[in-house]
């Protein structure tokens, strides 16, 4: 059976202006992401990676082409719309952590549920469901002043997978974890990743977890260099 296709991407580009000059970041990006897949977006700073998951998921447009998910043309809908699908069907994990400083861990992993109309309390419980899979359940009534940096960092993973979306979006999700806890996370984003109807994407540097990766990505200059399992020998 083949797989779902969760993003198609065809002939994005991506342009910025500074000042009078205009800088292309992305060059006509043709790609398909599958479902049930851990795909990996790999390359060096400036390569465009933040800026192609950006436009996948709806956080940035496109100067040219299409981005179809789930097969959603996501700029073919109006801002509320596109807002809505965005809260329904993407779950995102960046390297700022964006938690809400007055509210504890609970809360914040809650976010994605109460905005969806769900029972706050009932939001705050399996929101520290999820806060125990990543091991800090102990941590849900700290404010995130109170967490250190890799803690705020799976208050964020939490509520990026509480709402159970189609597509987790990470941006160097284990950047500020050690060798364990890095890999434990990769393996929940595992979990969530491979199924039917669901797809996980990851732009990292860390070389410790290449290797869990069904597919990597590897962009140079705004193109795809290299679409395969594992990294290319020179890189």
């Amino acid at each position: 059976m083949s797989q779902q296709v969760a993003i198609t991407t065809r002939g994005v580009t991506r342009d910025f202006q500074s000042g009078s000059q205009t800088i292309t970041v992305l060059h006509g990006i043709d790609t398909e992401i599958r479902a049930g897949e851990l795909t990996y977006v790999v390359g060096e700073s400036g390569s465009g990676k933040t800026t192609l998951i950006s436009i996948m998921c709806g956080i940035l447009w496109p100067t040219k082409g299409e981005v179809t998910v789930f097969g959603t043309d996501i700029y073919d809908l109006d801002d509320t719309a596109l807002v809505d699908f965005r809260l329904e069907n993407i779950g995102f994990i960046f390297q700022q952590y964006n938690l809400i400083p007055s509210i504890d861990a609970a809360s914040n992993a809650a976010v994605p549920l109460i905005a969806q109309g769900m029972d706050r309390h009932e939001a705050r419980e399996k929101a520290r469901g999820m806060l125990e899979k990543l091991n800090i359940g102990d941590q849900a009534d700290k404010l995130p002043n109170q967490l250190s940096g890799g803690q705020q960092q799976r208050v964020a993973i939490a509520r990026a997978l509480v709402h159970e979306p189609r597509l987790v979006v990470c941006d160097e999700p284990t950047a500020a974890l050690d060798a364990n806890s890095g890999r434990r996370v990769m393996d929940l984003l595992r979990e969530v990743a491979v199924a039917e109807d669901r797809a996980c994407i990851i732009v990292t540097h860390d070389n410790r977890v290449f290797d869990l990766a069904d597919r990597i990505l590897v962009l140079e200059d705004g193109l795809i260099t290299h679409d395969g399992k594992e990294m290319p020998d020179d890189h």
